[in-house]
């Protein structure tokens, strides 16, 4: 009884310091907005993520860089590129 007692406790235990692991790993999908301000309006990263991957490629020969990290002239090229993909799918 005491050993059942004391696997018990272990798997409490083990239980209480991986459940944040386990629960913060979906932190990791991107699911966030970010802002425009040139265009002064949000986008659900999960769906933005595929363009900026797209832009990224066409537009850059170096290492993947996060959207987060590149400084702001970068970050209005991708815009503009971005919103004109929306205006050409519109007029399409």
């Amino acid at each position: 009884m005491q050993r059942a007692r004391h696997l018990l406790n272990i798997f409490l235990l083990s239980a209480a310091f991986l459940a944040p692991v386990l629960t913060t790993g979906c932190a990791e999908r991107h699911y966030y907005r970010v802002y425009d301000p040139y265009y002064h309006d949000y986008h659900e990263w999960h769906d933005e993520d595929p363009y900026y991957r797209r832009w990224y490629g066409e537009n850059h020969h170096d290492q993947y860089r996060e959207y987060k990290k590149l400084d702001n002239g970068e970050q209005k090229r991708y815009w503009d590129w971005r919103h004109a993909q929306d205006h050409d799918r519109e007029h399409h």
